[in-house]
């Protein structure tokens, strides 16, 4: 027995070191209800209400730096179950001389393998796959483990018992029959040519990457399809996990188009999966996971307040309680969206379409349902889409370093705009990717979209440390910069500016992530970070460190001015991209900070601002100058002048006048104020970031927010649920009460 009897499935803990502002709200003495009716009104979930969707958090191992738990969902003990996940740290808390080492709650320890794969500026660990055996796994309750930082290597597994490299009967093998031809690739003949990457290497588990086209009888490639192998061995074990992906992926491969086969998947000698008839989409891929030598029955629960705490995601609202009934809808609708190839799961198929959505926010919807829960169901939703973030026909690898392609390699490659515009100065040589070979053999269903743009992969990559996940987070950060024509972009640059403001939010946030997480030693680690500096160089010099700009803090650039004739914008787009700049600056990008500060001033003003009336701070759109070629206002109060009517202005402000002309109850914002997806949500975000960076200001706006008396239930939806860290006031408020 691993430990004592626990009846305890999630943990939370406090970061040793970090500040108690980072920690808010710290739950040790809070009534939970309270704090929601507080925040979010009397619609709030009460605990009993969302029990069943989060269970009871129990006291973490002491000292830890993070505690997780690990659930059997089996029918039975299990004994020797191989486990690897991400663990994402914050500045320092291992150190570059340190060890991360494991211990059970009993204080016994746990061999560990550290995969260490990028590091902060200082040296200290930010992310890095662990893999461990659990000796033993109840049924009926979970094994917990806590991280700690020490000063020696942690105990190694005994080395010699199993060999490092599968024995021959572990094979795996790809097929298709396309147009009565068989083309297939195996894994066997890669592994004995050792002709891939060590993605994991140690005694708990090594991870080989390995890829190759399909190939036809006489041994000749597609030119289209190729499959990529991830072989995941447990030498101790002789159990290993097999990551398959088929692709049609080449960037500047002739005649590019969808193709129609039957795909079968067989593992050892036994067929695993099939599907006949599956149309796969050009310029996409699929992936399916299989177990050799038996699949653990096993859900890994993080530590969500240590995974806040570090920064590597926003300040999500840990009061905030899953519904149940809302969880076990979105898992209804999950499980009727079958997640068979070239499907989009929850993702909306045809990403331009309009109005508020689960997928849009700096997460999406269930992915801060499963970063608030640790819920099995919303970690499958999470998992489950963010595989098939795969079916999109914007994934462009490239041949010659079999890695998606670059920026900083093609600069003037590009999605749209004319022929001429692909041509290289330097070389002399287009960069234009290859027409489809015919009229209709490209067509898909999923239209893919920079403006409406979900977070896919960087949440399952944190904390599964899948390469699957990494490279699909680099495919989606480097379309966000290449889609644009060379020209609007500064060609290798790849700025954002020329993409609506919204697009604009939703490529830094992707850039920045892929930035901030791809290892250290990948080649594509600087050209992310190049082309974001750009990027954080042009906003700066327009915006933050220009004299000359906007007074009100509004980004006006790209297809900003599109409402009202050119003399407005829509403050919630402007919104987001405050919220995923304040994400970028808490990853730690410098340049990020001093356009956070210049762009907060905008929700700020408009909750706040002299001559403004924050009932109306999430309007739709706002009107900022007299016409097309006039100045920008340099005042809040005579941008809201213009933006309502007379009759409107002069009533006082969140007065009973003024809810009876909206038609709505005092002190109650206009913009759908009760839904979690409304534009006062979608403003929630900038303000949290604006209360972090901009002091009594920003604090001052953040407290008129959440004393406004409608609010939405962030139990149904979490995606727009961020607080500020260095919250104000409302902690001891509460616990007045």
């Amino acid at each position: 027995m691993l430990l004592s009897r626990l009846s305890v499935v999630v943990f939370s803990l406090a970061v040793p070191g970090a500040a108690q502002a980072q920690e808010f709200p710290a739950g040790g003495g809070l009534d939970d209800a309270r704090v929601l009716e507080h925040r979010y009104g009397k619609s709030a979930p009460t605990k009993a209400d969302a029990a069943p969707a989060r269970a009871a958090a129990a006291a973490p191992i002491p000292g830890a730096l993070a505690t997780l738990s690990f659930g059997n969902t089996g029918q039975q003990d299990q004994d020797d179950v191989p486990v690897t996940f991400g663990q994402v740290f914050g500045v320092g808390q291992v150190a570059s001389s340190q060890q991360l080492q494991a211990r059970l709650a009993d204080g016994g320890s746990v061999p560990v393998q550290v995969d260490i794969k990028s590091r902060h500026p200082d040296g200290s660990v930010r992310h890095a796959v662990v893999s461990l055996v659990l000796a033993h796994l109840p049924r009926d309750r979970p094994a917990v483990i806590g991280l700690f930082a020490g000063g020696a290597k942690g105990v190694a597994p005994a080395a010699g018992q199993r060999a490092a490299m599968p024995g021959k009967e572990l094979d795996a093998r790809v097929e298709a029959r396309l147009e009565g031809k068989r083309w297939s690739a195996q894994l066997r003949p890669l592994l004995d040519q050792d002709r891939g990457a060590l993605w994991l290497d140690g005694p708990v588990a090594r991870e080989w990457l390995l890829s190759t086209p399909l190939l036809d009888a006489e041994g000749r490639p597609h030119p289209h399809l190729a499959a990529r192998f991830a072989v995941r061995w447990y030498p101790l074990l002789a159990r290993a996990r097999i990551d398959v992906t088929v692709e049609n992926n080449w960037a500047w491969e002739p005649a590019p188009q969808n193709f129609v086969y039957d795909a079968r998947i067989i593992v050892g000698e036994n067929e695993v999966y099939a599907h006949p008839g599956l149309n796969h989409y050009h310029h996409a891929r699929w992936r399916k996971l299989f177990w050799w030598g038996g699949e653990p029955a096993l859900h890994v629960r993080h530590d969500t307040r240590q995974l806040i705490g570090s920064r590597a995601v926003p300040n999500y609202d840990q009061s905030v309680r899953i519904d149940e009934k809302a969880l076990a809808q979105l898992y209804g609708i999950w499980n009727r969206e079958k997640a068979e190839p070239m499907s989009t799961g929850l993702a909306t198929r045809a990403m331009p379409t309009t109005g508020g959505r689960p997928d849009i926010g700096l997460m999406p919807g269930w992915a801060a349902m499963y970063l608030l829960g640790m819920d099995p169901r919303a970690r499958e939703m999470t998992m489950g889409t963010a595989d098939l973030a795969g079916s999109w026909s914007m994934h462009y690898r490239d041949r010659r370093t079999g890695l998606p392609v670059s920026l900083l390699d093609f600069p003037y490659m590009t999605l749209v705009g004319n022929p001429g515009d692909t041509r290289n100065p330097a070389t002399g040589k287009s960069e234009m990717f290859p027409a489809c070979v015919r009229r209709g053999a490209c067509d898909t269903p999923n239209q893919h979209d920079i403006s409406h743009q979900p977070a896919f992969s960087y949440l399952p990559y944190l904390l599964t440390g899948d390469h699957f996940h990494l490279e699909e987070l680099q495919f989606w950060a480097m379309y966000d910069v290449f889609n644009s024509n060379p020209g609007y972009r500064d060609a290798s640059k790849g700025l954002l500016r020329p993409e609506q403001v919204r697009g604009q939010a939703w490529a830094l946030r992707t850039l920045g992530e892929a930035a901030y997480i791809t290892p250290d030693t990948h080649p594509l680690k600087r050209h992310f970070a190049r082309i974001l500096d750009d990027n954080l160089d042009w906003y700066n010099a327009s915006y933050a460190d220009n004299p000359q700009a906007n007074r009100l803090g509004a980004i006006v650039n790209g297809y900003a001015m599109a409402y009202h004739d050119k003399r407005g914008l829509a403050p919630w787009q402007d919104d987001f991209f405050t919220a995923a700049v304040g994400h970028l600056a808490e990853l730690g990008f410098a340049k990020a900070r001093p356009l956070l500060r210049w762009k907060a001033a905008y929700p700020v003003m408009r909750m706040t601002g002299d001559g403004m009336c924050w009932i109306h701070g999430a309007m739709y759109s706002m009107i900022v100058r007299d016409n097309e070629r006039a100045p920008f206002f340099t005042t809040i109060g005579d941008a809201y002048r213009a933006s309502v009517t007379p009759e409107m202005a002069a009533l006082p402000c969140a007065g009973p006048d003024m809810a009876s002309a909206l038609k709505l109850r005092v002190g109650e914002m206009t913009g759908y104020s009760s839904g979690d997806s409304g534009y006062p949500s979608n403003m929630q975000p900038a303000l949290a970031y604006a209360a972090d960076v901009l002091g009594e200001p920003g604090r001052k706006a953040w407290r008129r927010f959440m004393a406004r008396s409608v609010k939405p239930d962030y139990g149904l939806g979490p995606q727009f649920a961020i607080i500020p860290r260095t919250e104000s006031g409302a902690a001891e408020e509460v616990q007045q009460r």
